[in-house]
Order: structure tokens, then C-alpha cells, then sequence
């Protein structure tokens, strides 16, 4: 591994592989909306860690994006985290669209410039995405969030499609976590499986190294997920899940 540059490296599972990489010297190109965090970050490891304050919901992203990379002096792989979550039972539009346009429309604006850097700087290179297994079908109090992961890993495979088309040596990864505890959950309730960072980001990290096409986080939501998949949605529709409260990561 040489350079990876992490979008959503502020907190959550970004913060703590940007740290576990950069502490043994690999460097890191660190980038989140929460600037006060990244400069923590790059205090704690100045020769391995570069920053920038990128909202990848707005336009000015890719080329902040850009700037960073000029910092890190290049990079081989993109590794995509920053998404937001809520539970939205009420389905206030404005929070369903938030999701929506952070999940989908700021995901396919940093996907995509990290996919053109890589066509028109070698032809190769690695993209590395955090998903979701809530992208597997769709889930009744984050219906914004399950579609918006579903999209994600429908577009990592149109990417890849593409990829082939234009004989680009670019590899695609699409990590798929359950319940991790992070921001992104309540502190005031335990989900199903869960998982803590101690035990998922060294898992992450060899996803990362051994590039699989999809790695489902843990062998349990693997056998879990297989099992949704099976289901009819005359089936899936009847099922209770837990959901995600007021949280966020990015």
C-alpha cells in the first residue's frame, strides 16, 4: 500500500483507518467537512498525514480533492466513507433528501473524480467504497439510506463496467459493514451483530490490501445478507428491523 486518501476521515471508521495506516507510515491524504478534527489528525502525524476540508456535497469538491492529492504528491488508492444517516420514520422530505444527496449525488461526484484521476494518471489505481449491507433491500425507517447504498453499489459496478470498456487497470472494492458503533448509532440502544471499530477496521484494512470485489463485514451478516437476498419482497415487506437514530458520519 502507498497512498490512500480517505474521504470522511474526520471520524467513525474513516478516522480510525486514516490513523492505523498513518501510524505505520503509509501516507495519507485525509479529507472531511470537520477541519478542527483533520488538524488534529495531521498534529498527531505530521510526516504521513496531508489534509483538506472537502464538502463532497459541494461543487468546489473535486478540485479540493485534487489539492490534496498535489499534497500527498499522488495517490493509489481512494477509499470513499463519508455518507450520513437517520432514521426517518416521519419521512420528513428535507432529511430524506439530505441522505439522498450525500449518499448518492456527493458519492458519484467524488467516485467519479477519483476514477478520472486514475484513467488520466496511468490507468490504474484502487477504489475503495464503504456501502452497507442495508443495501441489500430496501429498509422501512431508513428508506433513504438503504436506497442510497444500493445506488452506491450499483455504481461501483457501472464503474468497473466501464473501466473494462476503456482497458483500465483499476480495482474496485465495495466494503459492506452491519452494525458498527459509531456515531452513526444511538448511544442509547444496542443493534443486532453489533460490531466495535476495534474488531471491524482490521478487517477493513485487509479488504483494502487483498482488494476483494465485495467484502460483507462479518462472516455473520455474509450468511445474513445471503439469506435476505433470498427473501420475496412479498416477504421482506413484513419483516421488522432495527433503525438507525439521529446520527452522522462523515
Amino acid at each position: 500500500m502507498k497512498k490512500i486518501l480517505i474521504m470522511g476521515a474526520s471520524s467513525g471508521i474513516g478516522r480510525r483507518v486514516a490513523e492505523a495506516l498513518a501510524s505505520r507510515g503509509i501516507m495519507v491524504g485525509a479529507a472531511a467537512r470537520n477541519k478542527k478534527a483533520l488538524e488534529e489528525l495531521k498534529k498527531r502525524y505530521p510526516e504521513t498525514i496531508e489534509i483538506e476540508q472537502v464538502d463532497i456535497n459541494h461543487k468546489d469538491a473535486p478540485s479540493k480533492m485534487y489539492d490534496l492529492i498535489k499534497k500527498m504528491g499522488g495517490m493509489d488508492i481512494y477509499f470513499h466513507v463519508s455518507g450520513i444517516g437517520y432514521s426517518n420514520p416521519p419521512m420528513d422530505p428535507e432529511r430524506e433528501v439530505d441522505i439522498v444527496m450525500t449518499n448518492a449525488c456527493g458519492f458519484a461526484r467524488m467516485v467519479s473524480t477519483a476514477y478520472r484521476y486514475f484513467r488520466d494518471n496511468g490507468g490504474k489505481g484502487q477504489i475503495v467504497a464503504l456501502t452497507s449491507v442495508a443495501g441489500t433491500n430496501g429498509i422501512g425507517q431508513m428508506a433513504a439510506y438503504s436506497a442510497s447504498k444500493k445506488f452506491d453499489q450499483t455504481y461501483l459496478v457501472a464503474l468497473e463496467q466501464l473501466a473494462l470498456e476503456e482497458s483500465l487497470k483499476i480495482n474496485f472494492t465495495d466494503i459492506r459493514p452491519g452494525w458498527v458503533r459509531t456515531p452513526l448509532l444511538s448511544d442509547e440502544k444496542e443493534y443486532p451483530m453489533e460490531m466495535t471499530l476495534d474488531y471491524v477496521v482490521p478487517q477493513i484494512i485487509r479488504a483494502i490490501v487483498r482488494h476483494p470485489r465485495v467484502a460483507v463485514i462479518d462472516w455473520r451478516y455474509n450468511l445474513l445478507v445471503g439469506l435476505w437476498r433470498l427473501l420475496p419482497n412479498a416477504l421482506w415487506i413484513k419483516m421488522r428491523l432495527p433503525s438507525l437514530d439521529e446520527g452522522l458520519l462523515s
